[in-house]
């Protein structure tokens, strides 16, 4: 298969030299609802504290007003009555006022907050991960149309792909019992299908989906565990690697799961 690679750790492109030494660039990081947010604080001080951003936003419900400190470069937007984004300008200007959005999930699951981010990514002119509930809030919210933005990572696991490629009456099946080879196959062919980024687990190995293109890297080199993946810190990185290295997916991704 000439569009699959393994790469293991000291033998892939590292493009980590090229973080700058100068502060540059905005990263919004959205999420949260007015039962659980720490994931978004903690990332955003992950990457405030890792990397040279010029600004991290916290994009959070205006439902938790009360319920932070005045921390700095923390927004908050309009929320539902149950905790969670409601649809608003505001929400739009957010996603094409940063550089790079990173959507961490913590929504909640009422379809007004579904609509409302389903639409904001579908229309984001900038580059913008979802990963964890975000991808399963999408997936709920008539993907056809979001699935052909060239800007959106989806950072998912292979239940929530799966779910997906169901959504969007994929004629490729997506089985958790599949080997890595078919599992590949089938990305290699979704991915030549719709233009966005893919980044999951199976069987001990992250792969990493563009263009047709395959990239594979052992979990164990990288030093996450299969929950640590999901933790906020690898979506992070992602995000930072490819801020520095616009239009360089697959290198920067990979830098960033070896990093």
């Amino acid at each position: 298969m000439d569009y699959f690679a393994r790469v293991e750790k000291g033998n892939y492109e590292d493009l980590t030299w090229n973080i700058p030494e100068q502060t540059q660039g905005i990263v919004s990081i959205i999420g949260g609802n007015s039962q659980n947010f720490r994931t978004e604080v903690r990332t955003a001080e992950f990457i405030t504290a890792n990397y040279p951003i010029k600004e991290v936003r916290l994009v959070l419900p205006n439902t938790l007003k009360n319920n932070l400190p005045d921390l700095p470069n923390l927004v908050f937007l309009p929320s539902t009555d149950s905790g969670s984004f409601n649809e608003s300008q505001e929400l739009n200007d957010i996603f094409n006022g940063a550089d790079f959005n990173l959507l961490l999930g913590d929504l909640s699951k009422n379809s007004v907050t579904g609509t409302a981010v389903a639409g904001a990514c579908r229309r984001s002119e900038k580059m913008t991960l979802l990963t964890r509930d975000t991808v399963d809030v999408i997936t709920n919210n008539n993907p056809e149309r979001l699935l052909m933005n060239e800007n959106l990572i989806f950072f998912a696991s292979m239940t929530q792909l799966q779910k997906l490629l169901r959504a969007v009456y994929y004629p490729k099946m997506l089985l958790l019992t599949q080997s890595l080879v078919q599992v590949s196959e089938v990305l290699h062919k979704f991915t030549l299908s719709y233009p966005v980024k893919l980044v999951t687990l199976h069987d001990g190995q992250i792969l990493l989906a563009e263009n047709g293109i395959i990239k594979v890297a052992s979990i164990e080199e990288s030093g996450y565990s299969p929950m640590m993946i999901w933790s906020g810190e690898l979506a992070a990185k992602i995000t930072v690697l490819n801020l520095f290295n616009p239009n360089n997916y697959l290198p920067a991704s990979i830098s960033a799961i070896f990093q």
